[in-house]
């Protein structure tokens, strides 16, 4: 398996570091380490789901899918300490880091599983469901994502999400329009799109296997 940061078990050699940072106006700091996604900063994109994404009007757990080292699960957990907060992730590194971030920024209200995709959340819905998608894994992965996203959602439950225009925002937003009845650009700013799509019909009773 090519050495990625959606892969199970990276491989490259060890080098933590730590720094502060701000989000949604609280103060955090984390630590993460090669072989996970934008190692020695939150990324553009990111940050602009973590500050632009509102609270749903219905009830449950948001699942931060794809998690990283944690700043996004962390930061709405702490924000809305309300909800669960479900982190998952494929990387084995990545799932350390952020059990390890959980602990150090006193965040009561997450967990961290390691999952492909869905596989260990099986029968687990929710009413947010955030995401920065692997684009490097391919579109038909990251639609693949989407589907299953919306399977996961609650009637009513809502998939955030960031991608880069030259990266297929505008393809992306096409695909969600063919999942979901409503679809809205959040926010667009220096090339990044935050989508916001609503589950507005029934979930499926089975999740996919």
């Amino acid at each position: 398996m090519s050495d990625h940061y959606y892969s199970r078990s990276p491989q490259s050699k060890s080098n933590p570091r730590s720094w502060n940072e701000q989000l949604r106006g609280r103060s955090y700091t984390f630590t993460s380490d090669v072989g996970v996604f934008s190692k020695h900063k939150i990324d553009y994109g990111t940050r602009l789901l973590i500050e632009n994404f509102q609270e749903p009007t219905i009830s449950g757990d948001f699942l931060d899918l794809g998690c990283g080292y944690g700043p996004m699960g962390i930061s709405l957990a702490d924000h809305f300490q309300d909800r669960r907060v479900i982190m998952a992730d494929i990387n084995e590194c990545a799932i350390k880091l952020a059990q390890y971030n959980v602990m150090y920024n006193a965040i009561e209200n997450a967990e961290v599983f390691q999952s492909d995709w869905y596989s260990n959340l099986k029968n687990r819905y929710f009413a947010a469901i955030l995401t920065n998608p692997p684009i490097r894994a391919g579109k038909k992965t990251v639609y693949k994502m989407f589907e299953e996203s919306k399977q996961a959602l609650l009637e009513e439950g809502e998939l955030w999400l960031v991608i880069q225009k030259k990266q297929g925002a505008p393809s992306a937003k096409k695909k969600l329009e063919s999942l979901f009845s409503r679809v809205e650009v959040a926010t667009r700013k220096k090339g990044y799109y935050v989508l916001n799509a609503i589950n507005n019909w029934p979930i499926c009773v089975n999740m996919i296997i």
